[in-house]
């Protein structure tokens, strides 16, 4: 039994020396951001939680990861059992925050009783026509240029020095449950997808991905939500346009399903646009799978890792 339940990630928090200069990339990446009085620039999607990206002035480096509780009295289960404190969440939102450190330093925020916003309005969109059915006739197809639309974070990528302890860490405290664990030979596990557990409520494919790695400890991705395959291609075009830096994309990842295309922010920090990605609920249980899994693609240039294979 775990401490707590999370039901979700809440936030990624960033250090950076250009307050402008990462603001202007999370606008090209499709981000809502905008300056705090305390000097905080932070960034919002159009779905209602108040912030999902967070930057504070200072040499460029990972800050945190958050993640959001059901409710207040879970914090202050969490406290009771960290001998830690719940604390008023100074942010966009308010509420209330935990905070903890995990095996390899992270700083974890886990965050509940914020205010979330109103939604902003998703632009309609278009029917498409295949093979199948042809849902738009005597009109023509044509997409606004600009950002991607991003909706919501949807989960991060930490890499760890052990990946045991720090599943049995995050697993104890939040309830994860596995979807996937990599193995580089059989018995031999360097990581997992895990995901919420909402019990018969679906949810994300992973919400956390913990891979042991030499570089660790290392913030390797977070990914934020877009709203269609559409809406991702025109953010690809719109990033390139800006002579953004690419790291991976556009593809279909195995694990997860979901349509990929991964970019790294002015210091090197990579973020990525998904859409169409898996759901399950807790009772769908947990597979192993193997490191080209992790690496693979259903369609689209394979990981860099990889790449010598494609030809």
């Amino acid at each position: 039994m775990s401490t707590i339940k999370i039901e979700d990630i809440a936030h990624v928090r960033f250090q950076a020396p250009d307050l402008g200069e990462m603001q202007t990339f999370l606008e090209q990446f499709g981000l809502k951001p905008g300056l705090s009085d305390d000097g905080v620039l932070y960034a919002r999607g159009t779905g209602p939680a108040p912030f999902l990206h967070a930057t504070q002035p200072g040499e460029p480096r990972f800050v945190a990861i958050g993640f959001r509780a059901a409710s207040t009295e879970d914090l202050h289960r969490l406290a009771e059992a960290e001998a830690s404190t719940v604390e008023p969440h100074d942010a966009p939102g308010g509420g209330f925050v935990v905070r903890l450190t995990d095996p390899d330093g992270y700083l974890v925020e886990v965050v509940a009783g914020q205010d979330m916003l109103p939604p902003l309005a998703l632009i309609p969109g278009e029917p498409h026509n295949d093979a199948r059915a042809k849902a738009r006739q005597r009109a023509a197809l044509r997409l606004p240029e600009g950002p991607a639309t991003v909706v919501r974070l949807g989960h991060a990528v930490l890499e760890v020095t052990d990946f045991r302890a720090s599943e049995a860490w995050y697993k104890a405290r939040f309830g994860f449950i596995t979807s996937d664990e990599i193995e580089m030979a059989p018995g031999l596990s360097i990581g997992a997808f895990m995901r919420c557990d909402r019990g018969e409520t679906p949810t994300d494919h992973h919400t956390l991905f913990l891979l042991q790695a030499p570089s660790a400890p290392r913030f390797n991705h977070a990914a934020f939500e877009v709203t269609d395959m559409d809406d991702l291609m025109c953010g690809h075009t719109h990033l390139k346009r800006a002579r953004r830096t690419p790291a991976w994309g556009v593809g279909r990842h195995v694990l997860g399903s979901q349509i990929f295309d991964y970019w790294k922010d002015p210091w090197g920090h990579e973020l990525e646009h998904w859409t169409d990605g898996d759901l399950f609920t807790a009772a769908d249980g947990s597979n192993t799978a193997t490191f080209r899994d992790l690496l693979n693609v259903q369609w689209g240039p394979l990981h860099p890792m990889m790449a010598g294979e494609q030809a």
